[in-house]
């Protein structure tokens, strides 16, 4: 069959929920192994007549998708034969239904402790994908693994929800072809289902979808069953999920991030039993955004929670002043400071770091300060701030008539200095060195500089600007972003605080419940 490209804008829809297995993991394949050593185990050992063992076409008719006892009872009933359920909590050694699926997980778990989990880069691209447009995101698993696979992939962070095999059991939902499982999914998310995409590689999961009345259900055709995906329910049918688009022209990205104060019992579910690790701007973050950059002033009560903060947990202010400017404002001994977006960094051991090679473009950025100087002199608001690993052209006080002027003298310098590259900010123009070192990057040796690139740590990053999205984009399969910011743009972030203000607030509820984490 000819496949599609599919293009999802915020226009049409708000969520997006993904199956997990075959979909974003690649665990169907390991499910598909556990189920068949089981079934051949068991028809070898308790069947007298001659029967065929089990294959890929039994694991999508009778199991795929579907909750794992009835899944047994499903292929059983396939083969003529009938045995007790049991109870729930027989042992894997048990021929029941609730003994053979016991015995199915364990040998799931076994192949996962052996092979681990691995991520679909097309799915993990898309997931970013969305979240940067604005989009709701959710998972949905049949099987009772899905946290443990979730964790292991280092995956948990992009999605707003997960309702798995555990939660359906407890909530008492049908499984597929029910929709039951999406429907949930969709009220947690606050989502109506004709604005929000299924993406399912099972035919069960399609037939759910459809069920349902969702907006579009794409079935994932990795087996070459795309016909029988259409013919059960997907209004498409794509080979691979970079087939996918994202159209986030229209996206009001502000508005539909989750707030981190609103959700903070979300938020909290989601560092539970976790030892936090703290990164944060400052202009704009801890510090209201002002004309003069010298009237930045920490306020007091923010110097007051980070103190506390610092005395509980790891934290590490990466900011794109000096180092030793941003160090002097804060004033805190017992943290981490990375300036010059990440260039430039010291602790309290006193040491101090930089990317490799970094002195060597000191020459390159003094001439370039130079000469950028006197391209805008006579400029009535523009000035040039020369940090030691950056120069910032800033034009918050520039006339709307003499902008272009600026842009066109920092794009010159540029041009004529290919070491350095252009980039910006808030207000700013900056050239830097152009080798691959950002504010994420930055935030990723600290990690394992301070000994925290460890599963039960949870990275949180904070900041306001473009700059930023580099330390969000780091922590994609890895933490939680958290941008402050006023008004829509797109951002990698997970959640939104409006202002300084909330940051406050928002620090001082992570002090509370991270005594509870230790």
């Amino acid at each position: 069959m000819t496949m599609q490209h599919i293009t999802l804008s915020r226009s049409a829809y708000d969520a997006v929920i993904f199956d997990m297995d075959g979909v974003v993991t690649k665990t169907a394949r390991v499910h598909f192994k556990a189920w068949k050593k089981l079934f051949d185990e068991y028809l070898k050992n308790k069947c007298r007549e001659n029967q065929s063992l089990f294959d890929e076409q039994d694991y999508r008719r009778y199991v795929d998708g579907k909750p794992r006892y009835r899944g047994i009872e499903s292929f059983l009933e396939s083969r003529g034969i009938s045995i007790s359920w049991g109870k729930k909590d027989d042992g894997p050694d048990q021929d029941t239904i609730y003994g053979l699926g016991n015995r199915k997980n364990r040998y799931f778990n076994e192949l996962i402790d052996k092979d681990g989990v691995d991520v679909y880069k097309p799915a993990l691209n898309l997931l970013k994908e969305l979240r940067s447009a604005g989009f709701k995101t959710a998972i949905v698993s049949s099987s009772k693994n899905c946290a443990a696979v979730l964790e292991a992939a280092g995956i948990s962070s992009l999605f707003d929800e997960k309702i798995d095999g555990k939660d359906a059991d407890e909530l008492n939902l049908q499984g597929k072809p029910s929709p039951d499982i999406f429907l949930k999914t969709g009220e947690k998310l606050e989502v109506q289902p004709k604005r929000a995409v299924i993406l399912e590689d099972a035919i069960s999961g399609v037939q759910a979808g459809k069920n349902g009345g969702f907006g579009l259900v794409i079935g994932v055709d990795r087996t070459g069953l795309g016909e029988d995906l259409k013919k059960n329910g997907a209004h498409v049918v794509v080979t691979d999920l970079s087939l996918i688009k994202v159209d986030n022209r229209s996206s009001s990205t502000a508005d539909f991030l989750p707030s981190a104060l609103k959700d903070f019992e979300k938020f909290a579910l989601r560092v539970k039993n976790k030892k936090i690790a703290v990164f944060i701007d400052y202009d704009g973050t801890l510090t209201p955004i002002v004309d003069d950059p010298d009237k930045a002033v920490l306020p007091e009560d923010m110097k007051k929670v980070l103190e506390k903060l610092a005395d509980q947990l790891p934290v590490a202010v990466i900011s794109g002043r000096d180092r030793a400017d941003v160090q002097n404002l804060v004033g805190i001994e017992n943290i981490y400071y990375a300036g010059s977006h990440g260039f430039d960094i010291a602790g309290p051991d006193k040491k101090e770091t930089n990317p490799d090679n970094i002195k060597d473009y000191l020459p390159e950025l003094d001439q370039a300060d130079k000469e950028l100087k006197e391209k805008i002199e006579g400029i009535e608001g523009a000035w040039v701030e020369r940090k030691k690993f950056a120069i910032a052209l800033h034009y918050r006080k520039v006339k709307e008539k003499n902008f272009d002027q600026v842009k066109q003298a920092v794009e010159e310098i540029a041009r004529n200095h290919p070491k350095l590259r252009q980039s910006g900010g808030k207000k700013i123009f900056e050239l830097r060195p152009d080798i691959d070192w950002h504010k994420g990057k930055a935030l990723m040796w600290l990690l394992e500089k301070l000994d925290l690139d460890k599963p039960d740590v949870l990275p949180i990053y904070l900041g306001d600007d473009v700059t930023d999205e580099d330390a969000f984009d780091a922590l994609q399969n890895r933490g939680i972003g958290v941008v402050v910011m006023d008004s829509a743009r797109s951002s990698k972030a997970n959640y939104r605080l409006r202002n300084p203000e909330e940051v406050r607030l928002f620090l001082n509820k992570i002090i509370s419940i991270q005594k509870g984490n230790v």
